[in-house]
């Protein structure tokens, strides 16, 4: 990550999404804070400080995107030398339109979705176990055969085999093989400070 950030060895664009979320984080890492630890700098003002501090550095050599299409678009016409993106995406753009690139796992942002069923709702035996069946271990490994994203049971891994089309093993492209890699989102942290962080890189984006 720390690549991301050094324009010496590796100047051109950096195409990375428009807001404060990651972003941040990843900064404290290319500025030398362990993962484990980030969230702890984060939670300071001088951490919070250190952070926009970092970004300042890389911000006149940023091109901010807002659309997941964009950024493999910009490295495909050579108009960015680094972007921060969906891995889905660049697993398309890698895998099957055969573009240049090569993941950089290092610092990666590991996020979640989740179900929820209304308590009130109608037909609940029903919803459960559609969602049974839908995070079962065989069905999470199952769904890597279509895209790369790794599956949430640790149980999947191994039975994660070739994409459907491809033929290729996608193990080595699931973002759980790498997870040691990369940190979790804090969603409590975001979900606090989360509307005085895109004030301020509002604010930021306008210096």
């Amino acid at each position: 990550m720390s690549d991301v950030f050094d324009l010496k060895n590796f100047p051109g664009k950096r195409a990375l999404q428009k807001k404060p979320i990651n972003n941040l984080e990843w900064a404290l890492i290319a500025d030398g804070v362990p993962l484990a630890e980030v969230y702890d700098v984060l939670d300071t003002d001088a951490g919070k400080d250190r952070a926009f501090a970092k970004l300042a550095t890389i911000k006149s050599d940023v091109i901010w995107w807002t659309e997941g299409a964009v950024p493999p678009q910009l490295m495909a016409d050579g108009e960015a030398v680094f972007g921060t993106g969906y891995n889905g995406r660049w697993f398309s753009a890698i895998a099957e339109e055969k573009q240049p690139f090569a993941m950089l796992w290092d610092g990666q942002v590991l996020d979640i979705d989740g179900w929820a069923v209304s308590a009130k709702g109608q037909n609940i035996d029903e919803v459960m176990k559609f969602v049974k069946f839908a995070t079962d271990t065989q069905r999470l490994a199952d769904q890597a055969k279509f895209i790369s994203y790794g599956p949430a049971r640790k149980s999947s891994g191994p039975m994660v085999s070739k994409h459907a089309t491809l033929g290729i093993d996608m193990a080595p492209h699931m973002p759980t093989t790498y997870a040691d890699q990369g940190f979790l989102t804090n969603f409590a942290w975001w979900a606090d400070n989360g509307d005085e962080m895109n004030e301020r890189f509002a604010a930021w984006l306008l210096q």
